[in-house]
């Protein structure tokens, strides 16, 4: 009998093409397109940081001289991608009974196993990279055990900022303090421009903002017109600060061997960033530990398979190599509801 995994149509490359087809479900951080993929061809990447200053260009008379640019410092600093692999296999009784004459029939049944579990392995890798994101977005990317990949405010040598909106406080001026975190914003952009500030909150920020009195009026008429005029899944605006609830969050393996789970947000918190930046996000995607992806640019996910021995039942590989990285960690602000 031959082997039907042997059909070109089962390859690495049929197979990380298969599962980068497979959609992403999971993942407001996705749905916002603010971690555009940024593919290299190396296991770890350089981020320069260039300290230049842009200025007011004076005007001249015809013919003089034009000013000359300012020469910034520059700092090199590197960011070693992390390595994500996970396995699962098919075994015989998964197959049984579908092979029969014609390899179009054999072929395509097979081919429904594999997707079925090609599936499964995307959405795990889909919740990682979610969870990868949002570290990076609060300014420390951390590893499933709760470990520090990377602590961006660490490496850039920034002090992370904070606005304590002390809604607790029913005198609290919630306005001033969205003003506040505009300012600080703008400030960090250096340069770089935004189309607008999103915060991302945990549901018990949330539900203390919108039921504080002085922001509660304005989002009960928000929700009243919001189903006609508005997308309810982009979040509520007030005084120039779309506030969006988050409810991320992901079982982990503990060192006890048991199932935990981790919250994306933290209770009582919330997590601001700008939009429409050029290039303050990013997610770099490095190739597979392959002998045919060497050298090569790094996709979102692989995926391959190989014969157990003595032929009992095919493993099947997956990986991704992601590192989700802010540019600048100075634009992140974390919210505190007291």
């Amino acid at each position: 009998m031959n082997n039907p995994f042997l059909n070109p149509g089962f390859s690495m490359a049929s197979l990380t093409a298969a599962i980068n087809l497979i959609p992403n479900r999971y993942g407001r951080l996705e749905a916002l397109n603010l971690f555009p993929a940024k593919p290299v061809r190396t296991r770890q990447i350089i981020v320069e940081e260039y300290a230049g200053k842009l200025n007011l260009l004076p005007t001249k008379p015809p013919g003089s001289p034009g000013t000359v640019g300012e020469r910034g410092k520059r700092k090199l600093r590197s960011f070693v991608i992390p390595h994500i692999p996970h396995d699962d296999v098919v075994l015989p009784e998964e197959v049984q009974g579908i092979r029969a004459f014609g390899s179009e029939t054999e072929m395509e049944a097979i081919s429904g196993v594999l997707a079925r579990h090609l599936e499964t392995m995307r959405n795990k890798h889909a919740i990682t990279l979610e969870h990868l994101r949002m570290g990076a977005l609060k300014g420390e990317i951390l590893d499933a055990d709760g470990s520090v990949i990377s602590n961006l405010f660490t490496e850039f040598q920034i002090t992370p900022q904070s606005v304590n909106f002390d809604l607790a406080n029913g005198n609290s001026e919630v306005k001033g303090h969205c003003y506040d975190l505009l300012t600080k914003i703008e400030d960090a952009l250096q340069g770089e421009f935004m189309t607008g500030v999103h915060v991302l909150c945990s549901p018990e920020f949330f539900r203390a903002l919108t039921t504080h009195k002085e922001v509660k009026t304005a989002y009960t008429n928000w929700q009243q017109g919001a189903v006609l005029i508005n997308d309810v899944r982009s979040g509520f605006t007030y005084a120039g600060v779309t506030f969006e609830e988050y409810r991320g969050q992901a079982a982990y393996l503990q060192a006890n061997g048991e199932l935990g789970t981790r919250r994306f947000i933290a209770a009582g918190e919330a997590h601001a960033f700008p939009l429409g930046t050029v290039d303050t996000f990013g997610t770099y995607f490095a190739p597979a530990d392959f002998n045919e992806t060497v050298n090569t640019l790094g996709q979102s996910l692989y995926a391959k398979q190989a014969p157990r021995q003595f032929d009992r039942g095919t493993d099947l590989h997956t990986q991704s190599n992601p590192l989700p990285m802010c540019h600048r960690p100075g634009v992140l602000v974390k919210l505190t509801s007291a």
